[in-house]
């Protein structure tokens, strides 16, 4: 028989929505599990920007000083260039905002500083190498989740089960939830490319025909994402490493040295790029939210600050009304889950919107190059040489659209 866990709330999923919501759970005092399924959450090539609109829910939790205390690198600036134009993209520096940049920092450290503030609350349990396997139901309603640990098989009974486990949820899949495929015409090479103490550079995205790079200063390295076209990963290894990391310098020469770092293809990580939503996030007894609710593009890689967002809106809306539920452990009406997705569809919405714009416009004219050479987007060109539209740029990216504010209870 496995072994039982009784709690008012079980998280599935220690990513950026599932840290962030048991954080403001815990702090709230409700009894919340989160569960993680692996040993630590150390894994390349994840979300490492920290966008001004998290950067202020830090700051209203009370924990920005100590947060920029954690190793980062600070971008304010993005700029392009196609063929051998160079383009101003987005300034974040004119923006009026208390932290006008984005914070690079490796998703690893963000939630381990999470993890380690949340220990404070005696509500807030984190299991690692915990991995739901499928959810537990009571006739149509959702009352916990199986799961597997080091020490075998165990049920986490839950009032409210919340989802944050990801694009590839396995909650989402148990709960039979209808999905909206959006689709995109790219996928994303992530690879690390070193870098030396004297070699610095402003741009953010290089465009040629049929090509697409866009590099990261990371301090020690330069984080680079290879945009490719859908499903065309077999192709670009049939021509061989060595092409790959010739295509590379050739676009970005400042990374020749650094390129001896991709030794062979395992270096190189796929990240297969979706766009979708669900059009219910909810069951009764359960909740999707982040990713397990709508994966989002790379493109102004905001989808964990939508995540963040959405942790954010699930915990003004819901706490107050799980702390007067606390004696027996009661869970919120559908139609009070239902309010989450409400509150998030809009800017889930607009967000993705836009991001189909630049994969349209953009990104499916250089994956499928046709015979004219490639040229500056008029749009891009008006963006470059205005200022205040580059500030509108940059919070588009920055802050997106209706941004959360911390609202709900602390104990």
């Amino acid at each position: 028989m496995p072994r039982t866990i009784e709690t008012h709330c079980c998280i599935v999923g220690g990513g950026p929505a599932g840290m962030m919501l048991g954080y403001l759970l815990g702090r709230a005092g409700i009894e919340a599990v989160v569960l993680e399924k692996h040993a630590d959450f150390f894994r390349d090539f994840r979300g490492d920007t920290v966008h001004p609109s998290t950067l202020q829910v830090m700051d209203e939790l009370g924990l920005i000083d100590a947060f920029l205390k954690v190793p980062h690198q600070q971008l304010q600036k993005m700029e392009g260039q196609f063929g051998g134009e160079s383009v101003r993209i987005a300034d974040l520096s004119r923006l009026r905002v208390k932290y006008p940049f984005i914070a690079m920092m490796p998703q690893w450290d963000f939630l381990n500083f999470l993890r380690e503030n949340g220990k404070r609350f005696p509500s807030l349990q984190v299991m690692m190498k915990t991995n739901a396997t499928g959810l537990i139901w009571s006739g149509d309603r959702v009352v916990g989740v199986n799961a597997e640990t080091v020490d075998g098989p165990v049920e986490i009974h839950a009032s409210l089960t919340i989802a944050c486990d990801g694009r590839h949820s396995t909650v989402r899949e148990s709960a039979k939830l209808d999905v909206d495929e959006i689709g995109a015409p790219m996928d994303v090479l992530w690879f690390r490319s070193g870098r030396r103490a004297n070699e610095t550079e402003n741009l953010f995205a290089r465009l040629e025909t049929g090509k697409m790079l866009v590099t990261f200063d990371r301090g020690d390295y330069w984080q680079c994402a290879y945009v490719i076209a859908k499903n065309g990963f077999d192709a670009v290894k049939a021509r061989g490493l060595d092409a790959f990391r010739n295509d590379v310098v050739s676009m970005a020469p400042i990374l020749a040295a650094g390129m001896a770092d991709v030794k062979t293809w395992d270096d190189v990580k796929l990240l297969t790029v979706a766009i979708n939503r669900l059009k219910r996030w909810t069951q009764p007894g359960l909740l999707c939210i982040g990713d397990a609710a709508h994966a989002m593009s790379p493109v102004g890689g905001v989808g964990v600050n939508l995540a963040i967002q959405d942790a954010v809106a699930t915990a003004n809306l819901l706490a107050a009304k799980l702390i007067t539920l606390k004696a027996d452990r009661g869970c919120p009406s559908e139609e009070e889950l239902q309010a989450v997705q409400q509150r998030r569809t809009f800017p889930v919405r607009m967000t993705q919107a836009m991001q189909v714009v630049v994969q349209n416009k953009l990104i499916s004219q250089v994956v499928r190059p046709g015979e004219k050479p490639l040229r500056v987007p008029m749009f891009l060109r008006i963006v470059s040489s205005v200022p205040w539209l580059q500030a509108l740029a940059g919070r588009l990216v920055a802050i997106g659209v209706r941004p959360e504010h911390v609202h709900s209870p602390r104990e």
